[in-house]
């Protein structure tokens, strides 16, 4: 039964993906603002083929740019933040080299950076600075790389500076209340127009059932991909495990301005993020205590899957 779900999960993905391919690549030339969007449609509609429930806590800032950073566990995490708000993404250089993976990555104008290179770093901040000045919203997975969703690693803070550009002021600035002083601004742009803030939101990702039952920690790596595990087979293991529930905790918006410098926002995103992660993990399964949005609704089952593959290793 698991192989037989695993094949209609894969049948259902293909038949929605690959007409919708030259859709995004025509839209990417035609219109940014539906070629931003439209991924954010595409991967709720993944969500539901996978049978993954969401359940949000908070919501992206829809009036701002805004610098998500996240944890990350799996490569579920891409089609689950997608489904949450229209992002893109902040990817090591390797995935621009996976078969299908870099289609799908490019079509979401995701930015890679090749973190063994101290100047692609540096290219790649200025990158992601000019993306949120257009008004973008990036999500930066600030470990660097995945765990097995029971603890989080140390936030990397190279790129963070792409977030803090240089300041006018030392004053922290309020979302919306920043008055444009562009003098390069175009003609046809009124002086006096309100600028918009660069904000940080933190995401926790964390999965949390699957078939309805509470993973504990030891199943909950099943879920995860890290270390040296295949991605293929580690792929088709957790579409033939079932349906998973996944909770995601957005924290408040907060402008760039707020934070001394690039090491001060890594330390208190990561703290925030390891605190909300805990309290997830924690708490008893008693949805009257949260405000939860589900995506989708669906009739929950039952045993907890037994996988006996991928075992824990080293951090990628």
């Amino acid at each position: 039964m698991g192989a037989m779900r695993a094949g209609i999960v894969l049948a259902g993905f293909a038949g929605l993906t690959v007409p919708l391919l030259p859709v995004q690549e025509l839209l990417l030339r035609l219109s940014p603002r539906l070629a931003r969007t439209f991924p954010h449609w595409y991967h709720r509609q993944v969500c539901k083929i996978l049978g993954i429930a969401l359940h949000v806590e908070g919501e992206v800032d829809q009036n701002n740019p805004v610098l998500l950073i996240s944890n990350h566990t799996s490569w579920l995490d891409i089609p689950v933040l997608s489904a949450i708000a229209p992002v893109s993404f902040v990817a090591k250089r390797e995935v621009s080299g996976w078969p299908g993976v870099k289609t799908l990555a490019r079509l979401q104008r995701t930015v890679f950076v090749d973190r063994a290179r101290r100047t692609s770093v540096e290219g790649t901040a200025n990158e992601i600075r000019a993306r949120l000045l257009k008004g973008d919203t990036l999500v930066l997975f600030a470990e660097g790389t995945s765990s097995d969703g029971n603890r989080i690693l140390p936030f990397r803070s190279s790129l963070f500076a792409a977030a803090i550009p240089g300041r006018q002021s030392g004053k922290p600035v309020a979302p919306g209340n920043t008055k444009n002083t562009n003098r390069h601004s175009l003609e046809n742009e009124t002086p006096a127009q309100p600028e918009k803030v660069t904000l940080v939101q933190t995401i926790t990702i964390a999965y949390t059932h699957l078939h309805g039952v509470p993973l504990g920690r030891a199943d909950r790596p099943l879920v995860g991909w890290y270390g040296d595990m295949e991605m293929l087979s580690h792929a088709w293991g957790v579409l033939k495990a079932g349906p998973l529930d996944v909770t995601v905790k957005i924290g408040p918006p907060v402008p760039v301005s707020e934070f001394k410098d690039r090491k001060d926002l890594a330390q208190k995103s990561e703290q925030e993020v390891a605190k909300n992660l805990a309290r997830i993990l924690r708490r008893r399964t008693n949805e009257e205590e949260f405000d939860l949005v589900k995506i989708p609704p669906r009739q929950r089952k039952s045993p907890l899957f037994k996988a006996g593959s991928a075992k824990a290793g080293g951090m990628r």
